[in-house]
């Protein structure tokens, strides 16, 4: 059990991830079922601190803190359609194809990625954006967009950053809607998603120096990674399930 937490800890799991996939493992071994608290305090143990543990964590810290919101940039957006007007299936998360927006923002904010948080599996999609410009945006997610059958992008959820006023140029694709301002909890799975990415890439990453090869892996090891939500599942194997077998090369 030792060398699996390790494993998967430096594999970037999370010690609930590590504990609740250890239970789909071995669902009637109750020797394997542990708490995600005991492998946090095995963590910050400290007779564990000569090997830093924490430093496999999505965090990084070397003490368990609250979580803290980013706030939204306010600008004029033309067309904009609120998320109150949003249809209520979104907010029950019981069919695929509902998204949410951002921008991960590079070094000196000469470049970043959009990443769009699928809310029913959990699935993270991920472009790169070599300026932080509104047509540069709409590049990146028309290429996330086309990538995924017509199913699995029915609607997004964006901010009111500046990078979305060109937002209609997306109908052909999907239709947007936007959260209110200083608003992150509404997209609460997006916000999750990026600071997951940031484990891979921290404040001050230049993205235009990051390879398309890191880019793919990053987005297939969290695509692959169980989620308590999903009871343990990973999104691509839920994202998988729900698409018609022709749907199917998403991976």
């Amino acid at each position: 059990m030792y060398a699996y937490v390790i494993k998967h800890l430096r594999g970037g799991w999370s010690p609930e991830q590590i504990a609740g996939r250890l239970r789909v493992k071995h669902p009637n071994d109750h020797a394997w079922h542990i708490c995600h608290e005991t492998i946090y305090r095995f963590i910050y143990h400290q007779h564990n601190h000569p090997h830093r543990w924490w430093e496999y964590l999505r965090r990084k810290q070397t003490r368990r803190r609250r979580k803290l919101g980013r706030k939204a940039q306010r600008v004029r957006i033309p067309d904009r359609v609120s998320i109150h007007e949003r249809p209520a299936v979104v907010n029950r998360r019981t069919e695929l194809g509902h998204l949410e927006g951002d921008t991960l923002v590079g070094k000196n904010r000469a470049s970043g990625l959009h990443t769009a948080y699928e809310r029913f599996a959990s699935l993270i999609r991920f472009e790169r954006m070599k300026r932080l410009t509104a047509q540069e945006s709409i590049r990146a997610q028309r290429m996330i967009y086309q990538s995924l059958p017509a199913q699995a992008r029915q609607t997004t959820t964006l901010d009111n950053g500046s990078e979305h006023v060109n937002h209609a140029q997306l109908r052909p694709f999907i239709t947007t809607y936007f959260a209110d301002p200083y608003s992150a909890y509404q997209r609460g799975g997006n916000e999750n998603a990026n600071l997951w990415l940031r484990y891979y890439f921290p404040k001050g990453t230049d993205f235009n120096e990051v390879s398309d090869e890191e880019l793919k892996a990053v987005e297939w090891e969290l695509n692959h990674r169980p989620r308590k939500r999903l009871q343990y599942k990973t999104p691509m194997e839920v994202f998988t399930e729900q698409l018609p077998t022709r749907g199917r090369d998403c991976s």
